[in-house]
């Protein structure tokens, strides 16, 4: 694959690590046994750091990450129950504390700028060190669709163990030997026809010191691959389940917050000497001396008896913001950000994440039997939009703090707290909610650091921050804007002969390290050219690049992040490449995988789906788009007509490869989630800048597709013995390029921008 500058750097740092007093080579943090131990639940055992187990033989696990609707809460459990063999209507989940063994390791691992196909001595050990400490950091983070795949193992060997323990405490007081002992359905049972409940044998075992511990057998399973219910839909149903929004605590003040509508403006005056006397107003304070690196947004905050007072209050203020002039972003628009990222291409070579071959062969070609396609492509600035509202809730009282926030860190938001309270993070108390959706918006704490603000404003009385859509909207961190070009040469045979790609925007990454550890902006992000360089395609001489581009605009992890739009990108491509060649898209891809046969079955395997109804209406064209992100591969047949230039999405054809599955139901509904959450943004989605602005403010001009848009989508899962890979963003990439390769197949115009928008 070549020695490249970022092998090089991952080398160097590799060699760095192992130097620092042997701690590269010293053994991994276990992830088993709590530092702190687990709260007892009703007189409950805990036999590891991840259950407990109650007299009544029911068990208790400890859940390390946050249910945003991608089942995690049912997920989990199933890993556990299978390898501690107990019915999974024997296992309740709590939400697990602050522990560094509930970090996330493998969203850290992955987050490494390595080529699927590379399976070097380097990609190996970068990926243990990382692994290494990603452990001693314990990152509790939901998020980089890791929540199965960082739990695969961990999770198995903690019911494996437990097991392995109340089979030996058994056989002990039994006197038999443990190979004459095993499980069923939350009993050990002895060949002699003994038998008892974990119940009975929890405090024997946390003694017990077992020989053996056997993780089973793909084989051997008879929970993991099969269908299940999902576990909080009953409590989503009834209104049981509780949302940070549904929090309430006695005497609880609300609080709504109004923020600065320009990039880098600042609060100038208000008049809160009126607004205090209004009805329900507690207080009036501004945002100006937060103690917070992670919102620098000037604001000001109406603290009320009730939500509505504090929202009828702030509407009344006459606020005056100093617009910042001379600031960075007082003059910025989406124009001028896209012009910036356009002239940086024009001027700057990036960095290599991926070269191949020899990209200057087409030189040497007959430029009569051989063809140069140059293309460029565009992707806005997005916003989350998630349904649930941005909401905290906190206390400050005693010199400590209480957060009722559905959070995807966790760790983040108890140090944030902190530091805006000036206390130590073990005074902080995390009730953790469900997450009326994430898509990454609640990566970021925020709201956290505000609702703290106002908390500290109330004298020990609970207060509930809520942000209103407008300002969700106009104080995102959003999707960065993009600009990607391609250059590739076609020869006479329909062969490509070089594949040149390198785009431009902003670095997510970069940006997150300094807001939350203030670490200097630098070197490569792997988020920022993510879905262009690990590309499966085998094409001899290839060489993507990416510029990071710094900009005002604070920007964020948003659902499938850079793959979002660079599949759009080089799918999209791809298919101009297939037209060159003079090749069905399907049978050009197929050539181009050879080596890759899981591709090549998702692929395969997609079409079938999609021809199963015959033949298209008149007026009706296919677009397909295959795509890996987060390990997982899925290919998209998107059915389209036009209508008075109206898109139409009639059916998405689906098939995923995401290795072991463990509960198709999920895997399903995850692909049909994402599919929706893409079209949205393919055919609607745009957050744009005017004079350091956003334009849109609410669902009616940051539109999000109806229930009379949404396509009906068919899901195939594709079969497979390897480890399981991400499941809640993978569905969203291939999308866009679908739907806009069917447009061309259909129209003849070749859109290169999103939103797509017939001419």
């Amino acid at each position: 694959m070549g020695l490249t500058r970022r092998r090089f750097l991952l080398g160097g740092l590799g060699m760095t690590g192992a130097l620092i007093v042997g701690w590269g080579v010293s053994p991994m943090r276990q992830r088993l046994q709590a530092t702190v131990p687990l709260p007892v639940i009703d007189g409950s055992v805990s036999l590891n750091g991840w259950m407990e187990i109650a007299t009544n033989g029911r068990v208790t696990m400890f859940l390390h990450k946050s249910e945003m609707g991608q089942g995690v809460s049912t997920a989990l459990p199933m890993l556990l129950a299978e390898e501690l063999d107990v019915p999974l209507a024997m296992v309740d989940i709590v939400p697990a504390g602050m522990d560094k063994i509930y970090g996330n390791v493998a969203m850290l691992v992955d987050g490494l700028p390595f080529h699927p196909d590379d399976s070097g001595m380097l990609k190996h050990g970068a990926q243990w060190m990382t692994g290494k400490f990603a452990r001693e950091l314990g990152l509790q983070v939901t998020g980089g669709s890791s929540s199965v795949k960082d739990s695969w193992l961990v999770l198995r060997q903690a019911g494996s163990a437990a097991r392995a323990m109340l089979i030996a405490s058994a056989a002990q007081q039994w006197n038999v030997p443990v190979s004459e002992c095993h499980t069923k359905a939350g009993m050990v049972l002895h060949t002699s026809g003994k038998q008892a409940g974990y119940g009975e044998l929890a405090a024997l075992a946390v003694h017990s010191n077992p020989a053996q511990i056997r993780l089973k057998n793909p084989s051997e399973f008879t929970l993991i691959g099969q269908p299940q219910a999902r576990r909080d839909s009953a409590d989503k149903t009834t209104g049981k389940a509780q949302f940070g929004l549904d929090v309430r605590l006695p005497g609880m003040l609300y609080a709504a917050v109004k923020m600065c509508p320009k990039l880098g403006g600042k609060l100038r005056s208000m008049n809160d000497a009126d607004i205090i006397k209004m009805p329900g107003v507690v207080k009036v304070h501004s945002l100006a001396d937060l103690n917070a690196r992670v919102t620098s947004v000037a604001g000001v905050l109406v603290i009320a008896k009730t939500y509505w007072q504090a929202r009828v209050a702030l509407d009344a203020m006459n606020l005056e913001w100093d617009d910042g002039v001379g600031s960075t972003g007082s003059a910025l628009s989406s124009a001028s950000v896209l012009h910036e990222l356009r002239s940086k291409l024009d001027t700057e070579t990036g960095f290599t994440y991926f070269k191949q071959g020899h990209i200057k062969a087409e030189a040497k070609q007959d430029a009569i039997t051989t063809q140069t396609l140059n293309a460029e492509y565009s992707a806005p600035f997005l916003a989350h939009a998630t349904m649930e509202p941005m909401n905290c809730t906190a206390q400050v009282h005693n010199g400590r703090v209480s957060l009722w926030v559905g959070t995807q860190t966790p760790t983040l938001a108890v140090k944030i707290a902190a530091q805006v309270a000036q206390v130590n993070s073990d005074q902080i108390e995390l009730h953790h909610t469900f997450l009326g959706g994430g898509f990454g918006r609640r990566l970021e704490v925020d709201m956290v650091a505000q609702a703290v603000a106002a908390a500290l404003q109330t004298n020990g009385v609970p207060v509930q921050l809520i942000w209103s859509r407008e300002e969700d909207i106009g104080h995102d961190f959003y999707r960065p804007a993009a600009v990607a070009r391609f250059k590739a040469t076609v020869d006479q045979v329909g062969q490509v002969i070089s594949y040149e790609n390198t785009s431009a925007s902003g670095s997510i990454t970069q940006q997150v390290l300094k807001r939350y550890f203030g670490l200097a902006a630098m070197g490569p992000d792997k988020t920022t050219a993510e879905g262009e360089f690990d590309m499966p395609y085998e094409f001899p001489n290839q060489k993507i690049a990416h510029v990071i581009v710094p900009t005002a605009v604070p920007i964020g992890y948003w659902r499938s992040v850079g793959h979002s739009h660079n599949a759009f990108f080089k799918e999209s491509f791809i298919d101009e490449l297939a037209h060159a060649a003079k090749q069905t898209p399907l049978q050009f891809r197929r050539g181009l995988l050879k080596q890759h046969p899981r591709y090549l079955a998702v692929l395969n395997a997609a079409m079938v789906l999609a021809e199963q109804g015959g033949v298209l209406p008149a007026g009706h064209a296919h677009g397909i788009a295959l795509h890996q992100s987060f390990g997982t591969i899925v290919a998209q047949v998107a059915e389209v007509s036009v209508q008075d230039k109206e898109i139409i999405v009639h059916k998405v054809s689906c098939a995923v490869d995401c290795g072991i599955v463990v509960n198709p139901n999920i895997v399903r509904q995850q692909m049909e989630s994402a599919v929706l959450f893409g079209l949205s943004a393919a055919l609607f989605g745009e957050i744009t800048f005017k004079d350091g602005k956003v334009e849109q403010s609410n669902f009616h001009d940051y539109v999000v597709i109806r229930m009379n848009q949404a396509p009906q989508v068919e899901v195939v899962i594709i079969a497979s013995a390897e480890a399981p890979e991400g499941i809640g963003e993978p569905g969203t990439p291939p999308i866009a390029p679908a739907v806009a390769n069917a447009l061309f197949n259909l129209t003849g115009q070749r859109l290169r921008s999103l939103p797509l928008r017939l001419a």
